[in-house]
This record gives C-alpha cells, sequence and structure tokens, in this order.
C-alpha cells in the first residue's frame, strides 16, 4: 500500500510542476483540470488504502480464529462427569449459554454420575443420534483412548474437556489422525500456586518454628491428573522455596465436601497442634475442611493455614473473610469459551492444536475481596 501512496503523490508531483512550467504571462485553464484529476487520483488512493486495511482486519480474524459460519446452528452433545460437582456445574451452564448464544447450537448436555460405564453408553446415544461435535468431561481419564476411538470411528470430532489424558495418548491423536484436542489447564501451575500461597505467609507455613511444614493433603481422585500434580506441585513449591516437608495425612476425598469436611476431622483429631497446614485439590473440600477447623477450635491464618483450587464464589468469600488462607482460580468461563470455539472450528473443517490450556490464578485475601465484589 506504501506503493501505492508513493506513485499517488509522485504524479501529484509532476502535474503541479506541469502547471508552474507551463510558461510567461500566457494563462492556462489546464492546471485546475491537472489538479481536480490529481485529488480525484489521491482520493482513489485513499478508499484503495482503506479497502485494503479492512481486508488485512479480516485476514488477521480468520488467521486468529478462521471462519467457523458452517459451525452455526451446529448439534453438540456435551458429556458431564457428575452434575454435582460445583465447579463443573458452572462451567457447564457457561459452555451451554456460550455455544447457544454465539453459534445458536443445540446443545444437549447428560450426567455421567460418576460411572464411566453409564457415560461410555451416553457417547454411543450421542454418535447414533449423529451429533456433529462431542464436548467430553470424562468419569476416568484412562478411557480417553477408548472414547477417542469411537468418535474417530463416527467420524465426530472430539474436545475432551478439564480432565487431561496423558502425553502418550495425545500424541496417539496425532500419530493417526484423531480428530481430537484437550482444553484444560495445567494442573501442574495450580499446585504451584497453593504452595505460593503458603510461602507468601508470614511464617512460610511453619507455625511452631521447628523448621518443618507438616500437613495434610486432602486429593480428589488420585485416578486423575489434576489430582496427582496439585497434590506433587503444592508440596515441590514448598520445598524449592526452601522449606521443609512431613506430611502427616494423605487421603483421597473424591472433590467431596462432606468427604473434606471427614477427613480434615480426622487429622485434625489424630495430629492436633502438629498439624500446621492442609492442602485440599478443590475448593469443595477445602470448604468441608474450614468447618472442620472451626470445629475443632482452630484458627485460620493463627495456628493453621487452609488452601483450595477453584475459586467458588463461596471460597473467595472465605478467603475475603480470611476462614479460608487462598484458592486458586480454576477460569470456567475462559476454559468453556475456548472449548466452544475449538468445537466450531472443527466441526468447520479447520485443522486445530492437540492442547488448549488457560492460565490460573492466585486468589489470596488481598485480591479476594475484589473478586468477591465483582
Amino acid at each position: 500500500m506504501k506503493r501505492i501512496l508513493a506513485l499517488v503523490l509522485s504524479l501529484v508531483m509532476v502535474f503541479s510542476l506541469a502547471a508552474c512550467s507551463s510558461g510567461g504571462d500566457t494563462e492556462t485553464t489546464a492546471a485546475p483540470e491537472t489538479t481536480a484529476a490529481a485529488e480525484e487520483t489521491t482520493a482513489a488512493a485513499e478508499e484503495t488504502t482503506a479497502a485494503a486495511d479492512e481486508t488485512e482486519a479480516a485476514e488477521g480474524t480468520e488467521a486468529a480464529g478462521g471462519d467457523t459460519s458452517a459451525a452455526q446452528g451446529m448439534n453438540v452433545g456435551v458429556c458431564i462427569y457428575k452434575f454435582d460437582d460445583n465447579f463443573m456445574t458452572l462451567y457447564r451452564q457457561e459452555l451451554q449459554s456460550y455455544l447457544e448464544s454465539e453459534y445458536g447450537a443445540t446443545v444437549t448436555i447428560v450426567d455421567g454420575k460418576n460411572d464411566q460405564n453409564e457415560q461410555t453408553n451416553q457417547v454411543q446415544n450421542f454418535i447414533t443420534q449423529g451429533v456433529d461435535v462431542l464436548i467430553l468431561n470424562l468419569v476416568q481419564a484412562s478411557s480417553t483412548e477408548v472414547v477417542a476411538n469411537m468418535c474417530k470411528e463416527a467420524g465426530i470430532p472430539a474436545v475432551f474437556i478439564n480432565r487431561e489424558p496423558d502425553e502418550a495418548e495425545i500424541q496417539r491423536w496425532v500419530d493417526e489422525g484423531i480428530a481430537a484436542t484437550y482444553v484444560g489447564a495445567d494442573a501442574r501451575q495450580s499446585g504451584t500456586f497453593q504452595g505460593e500461597i503458603i510461602l507468601e505467609t508470614e511464617n512460610k507455613g511453619d507455625f511452631n518454628g521447628d523448621g518443618v511444614v507438616s500437613y495434610a493433603m486432602i486429593m480428589g481422585d488420585p485416578e486423575n491428573i489434576d489430582a496427582q500434580y496439585r497434590t506433587e506441585y503444592s508440596i515441590k513449591a514448598l520445598e524449592d522455596g526452601g522449606m521443609q516437608v512431613e506430611k502427616l495425612f494423605e487421603q483421597r476425598g473424591d472433590w467431596d465436601q462432606t468427604k473434606g469436611q471427614e477427613l480434615a476431622a480426622n487429622a485434625l483429631t489424630q495430629y492436633g497442634e502438629d498439624l500446621e497446614v492442609i492442602f485440599c485439590n478443590n475448593d469443595a473440600m477445602a470448604n468441608g475442611a474450614k468447618v472442620a477447623i472451626e470445629a475443632a477450635g482452630r484458627v485460620v491464618g493463627e495456628d493453621i493455614y487452609l488452601v483450595g483450587v477453584d475459586a467458588l464464589d463461596e471460597t473467595v468469600g472465605y478467603v475475603a473473610e480470611g476462614t479460608v488462607t487462598g484458592t486458586v482460580l480454576n477460569d470456567h468461563v475462559g476454559q468453556s469459551h475456548t472449548a466452544a470455539d475449538v468445537a466450531a472450528q472443527m466441526v468447520s473443517g479447520q485443522t486445530v492444536e492437540t492442547k488448549y490450556t488457560v492460565d490460573y490464578v492466585k486468589v489470596t485475601q488481598e485480591t479476594a475481596a475484589e473478586m468477591a465484589a465483582e
């Protein structure tokens, strides 16, 4: 476009010089006509530049997300591992709302009831119905291969969400040309942030000053990679921060608030004041642990710390008031929108990446008040 403008300006200068050197006292009417022509040429060039800018903007949009017009009105089947999970409730509600508003999609969401056999049957039903794309929050991440093969045989693209398959399975999609992708967050980051929240406290989790952080770990489902990474990396962050650690207690709470309360109560009864930090793999279990801590006469921030993951509204409120030390925002809005957009791209026949991740965000008392107000 710069070359076009340069050419136009050169022509204008030539026309102007010609008019100025037309000679002596002889008047001419050619100069005004030439000037008018030059102005018309300049205007045309400006219109061409504007048109080119619009084209470049359109090309930029296409490069960023591609044309998904073919996905308008698509039929989407969504499988959720269980409906009574707090985080996945927020996720599926946002997912459905976004798919319907942005793509005019027909969305059917089913409850796997935490039963993989039940969910596999649901996937087969969606395939029989001929949906355009499947969005899958599996009960067991280990079932990804079976479900991905079912989708491949049916020619239906699959977007796996929330529960990350192992790297070997994701690589298999590439090697075998399977139309599948994963959208989620890196659970290692969430675990690291939990550990950092403890490190950022005044005593770095060491209330009794013995140089060791004595902790309890309340896990989700140990088969779930999120539970594995959050468990590992929260403690790794403490160690990387120069703290020694002692695991007093570790049991699975299956992401459940009631189980979280029971397990925290057991740990508090068994270890008493020796227990300095309770890590929970999600906020539901942390909310339960909060109740157990208060029932045991302990005070978060004074003689014990408690952290979770998800940044549920209720938990953010607890962090703001100081009854939970911190949590980590698991961005259900960002993840659900990305899953929907990628599904639309796949339905439109576009090539997509095999993995999309959305960052977690640390939530402490300093930031929780603002989040709670929002």
